[in-house]
């Protein structure tokens, strides 16, 4: 659709909008969905009870400043209240960051299979978003740095990475950082950082650097999705600008304060860590024995490999009728790949039966 004279900015009318996982299917009593990566045991009940408590002010206004939840992240994290911003979700942050510092005439760089907002937001910015290739499903710091050019202002990586769950080391974060061109700024997205036993999603490697900025969210392990929230920890001069783009009330005061519980709730976050990996390692195993392999994953997910695109195509259909609703990956180039959240045992254990019994089916 177009108007003949109100026209929008060039280049936004080529953006292909964010498409979120499905969350119905039509076959099944029960629909379980495992496709956006949630948080099968919900929030810390802590969590739960700070956000009915807010209900009862929405007259008032939010605090705009969000000190108390960044000095709550600083606590926990080990890391500085000054330098922390709160936003919609991680991304807002990423909003913020490419209508900050990337413009017409710019690129935003990303590993090849990122996640879909950054070209979606570079696109909204005005920029050019540059894709580098992976290798094996894996982020390649050579192919980010020699994409690089004098045009390149921020270089996303996600880490671990989101649809692919891999993750590349500590030492190659820090030399994709020191060979960055001048003018580029490094954002770590952190959105599955609390996966990984005694991760704190590159922190030092931002305290150490002026060119590294890493974003958190809520979304994933806290299970506060449905709250939008998020955070992001940078050097001074890039907290200082984004909080000059940043709407004075852009958090509502029943996710700051449900956000402030769930990070303070360190054990219920623990729980949720220990039952992610303990579940997602005999989904992994479960799935191979059918000759479903996937690549080692440092998520809540996992991404099985059919044999053919048209495999996955109709092992995602087969799911649907049994009420099982996963993420098809075609939109992100890897056609004979699902991505599948873990869920909690019931789940795991649907997931594995049905795919069974599909195998058997295209095997038969």
């Amino acid at each position: 659709m177009s108007h003949k004279s109100i026209i929008p900015q060039p280049g936004i009318l080529n953006i292909s909008p964010y498409v979120a996982g499905k969350s119905a299917a039509t076959g099944g009593n029960r629909v379980t969905k495992l496709s956006a990566n949630e948080n099968p045991h919900g929030p810390s009940p802590l969590a739960k009870a700070a956000y009915i408590e807010a209900a009862g002010s929405l007259e008032v206004y939010p605090n705009s400043s969000h000190a108390p939840l960044r000095a709550a992240l600083a606590e926990v994290h080990g890391v500085e209240a000054e330098r922390i911003i709160c936003g919609a979700g991680s991304d807002e942050i990423i909003s913020f960051l490419c209508n900050t510092y990337a413009g017409p005439g710019d690129e935003v760089l990303y590993s090849q299979y990122g996640f879909a907002m950054y070209p979606i937001s570079a696109m909204a910015a005005g920029a050019t978003p540059v894709q580098a290739t992976e290798t094996n499903l894996h982020t390649d710091v050579d192919a980010l740095l020699a994409a690089c050019t004098p045009r390149t202002k921020l270089v996303f990586v996600a880490n671990p990475n989101n649809p692919t769950g891999t993750m590349v080391s500590e030492a190659e974060i820090q030399r994709l950082a020191e060979g960055l061109p001048p003018q580029a700024l490094l954002v770590l997205d952190g959105a599955y950082a609390e996966f990984v036993e005694g991760f704190n999603g590159h922190a030092a490697l931002v305290e150490a650097r002026d060119n590294v900025i890493m974003t958190r969210t809520f979304s994933k392990i806290f299970g506060l999705g449905g709250a939008r929230i998020g955070w992001g920890y940078g050097p001074a001069h890039v907290i200082d600008a984004l909080n000059r783009v940043r709407g004075p009330f852009n958090v509502s005061a029943a996710a700051l304060a449900a956000a402030e519980a769930a990070v303070q709730d360190v054990d219920y976050t623990e729980h949720c860590r220990a039952e992610n990996e303990k579940w997602r390692g005999w989904l992994r195993e479960a799935l191979a024995s059918l000759g479903l392999p996937s690549v080692q994953s440092f998520t809540n997910f996992i991404m099985p490999q059919f044999e053919s695109a048209d495999a996955a195509t109709a092992a995602d259909a087969y799911l649907q009728t049994r009420g099982l609703v996963v993420r098809a990956l075609s939109g992100y180039g890897l056609p004979t790949h699902l991505r599948i959240t873990i869920g909690d045992e019931i789940a795991c254990r649907a997931v594995t039966s049905a795919l069974s019994d599909f195998m058997k089916g295209a095997r038969a």
